[in-house]
């Protein structure tokens, strides 16, 4: 679960990690009271206007901007708040902006120079341990560091027997070329980030930039976090934080209902039992010379109702030119999913109107491909992955 910078540095502050204080703010109304506040409690004169939206390039469209004054901070929040922020981790459309984030400016003059690192803690798939990768390039895409300057990006594995251990929280304030007060603040920000991404069952925690300030305090600027799904039950006040504004209408739709589905860009739907069917079911509408509009796994019962479902979340794509049904009987009869399929196409009525292409293998799949070609229904039924493909491709054509 994706969750707004506000919340995930209120995450990080309770675990205590120093972050950039904000306050987030609705109306551009809101704005100037919240910079109000902020110059109050931290001293700050300038204000930065962030929009707060489930993506990472936000400055690259337009959505942080920084406010000299009061009555800056009201101009930038009315002109961002409410704007479609299209950046490179959005789609053309954009995303809309209905909140913003009101900072201090970190960057105030001092002793020395500030500086900007990247640091991030996620699981490393192919060790099996969580890891922090960090670098002193800060503030710059990280995909740009590793296939310009590779040698830049360090890594640091962690051993789940013993946690984050204090010479690897020192040995990261070393690579990144700090000393004196730096170096110590460096390591209880590494060691309370851990603590923080460990505690909270998180996925991924991205801080870039991670700041060192002009009087050498060491602290977090931005805050992506994902959390982990499966481990919300024990989280509950973390699953409040759910925007479902930033997310994909029908994937939270599907969600409610429960069944498994992520919206693609494509032109065929894919109604599958099993996220590996469903998963060889886009490469056969590849093949076929088509693009999978959807993933949607229906889980081990089909029956008419769960099939209906299905079947309207598909349709809500007006880009789908036909749906594939892939079901492999093994838990659940073929027929009976093949009857559920006949009954819900009958009662949705006119509102199917692309072709639909079923291909039922395993327990009862000939009596189930009788059913289907019985029906009278306008829908074409398969045995072989091939023969589906094949279907497929005609009707596309």
């Amino acid at each position: 679960m994706n969750i707004h910078e506000y919340q995930g540095k209120e995450i990080l502050g309770s675990f205590g990690v120093r972050t950039q204080r904000g306050i987030v703010a609705q109306t551009a109304e809101e704005a100037v009271k919240a910079a109000k506040e902020l110059t109050e409690q931290t001293g700050t004169g300038w204000h930065v206007i962030k929009a707060q939206v489930h993506a990472g390039g936000r400055g690259k469209g337009g959505g942080v901007k920084l406010a000299k004054n009061l009555k800056e901070v009201e101009q930038i929040a009315g002109e961002i708040i409410g704007m479609n922020l299209v950046t490179p981790q959005t789609s053309a459309e954009g995303k809309k902006v209905h909140q913003v984030y009101v900072a201090e400016d970190v960057y105030y003059p001092g002793d020395s120079e500030p500086e900007e690192y990247y640091m991030s803690v996620l699981l490393n798939r192919a060790t099996g341990r969580n890891m922090i990768m960090y670098s002193t390039e800060g503030g710059m895409d990280i995909e740009t560091v590793a296939e310009e300057t590779p040698h830049l990006i360090f890594t640091e594995e962690i051993d789940p027997a013993t946690g984050l251990l204090p010479f690897q929280a020192r040995k990261i304030a070393f690579n990144l070329g700090l000393s004196g007060t730096a170096f110590k603040e460096m390591t209880k920000f590494v060691t309370s980030l851990y603590t923080a991404f460990d505690k909270s069952d998180s996925s991924l925690f991205e801080i870039n930039p991670v700041l060192k300030t002009s009087d050498d305090k060491i602290l977090a600027v931005d805050a992506k976090v994902t959390l982990d799904d499966n481990a919300l039950f024990r989280h509950k006040d973390y699953a409040e934080m759910r925007d479902k504004r930033e997310e994909n209408p029908t994937e939270v739709e599907a969600k409610e209902v429960g069944l498994n589905y992520v919206d693609l860009d494509g032109n065929v739907g894919c109604m599958v039992n099993g996220a590996g069917l469903a998963m060889a079911t886009m490469d056969l509408i590849k093949q076929a010379g088509g693009e999978p509009a959807n993933f949607l796994d229906v889980g081990g019962t089909a029956d008419a109702k769960r099939v209906e479902e299905a079947f309207r979340l598909i349709l809500k794509d007006e880009k789908v030119e036909a749906i594939l049904v892939n079901i492999f009987g093994g838990i659940v009869r073929c027929d009976r999913v093949a009857q559920g399929i006949v009954d819900a196409y009958k009662n949705m009525g006119d509102a199917i109107k692309v072709p639909i292409i079923v291909r039922l293998q395993g327990t009862n799949a000939d009596v189930a491909k009788k059913l289907i070609d019985e029906s009278g229904l306008a829908v074409s039924s398969a045995v072989q992955f091939k023969e589906a493909a094949d279907k497929v491709q005609a009707v596309l054509s």
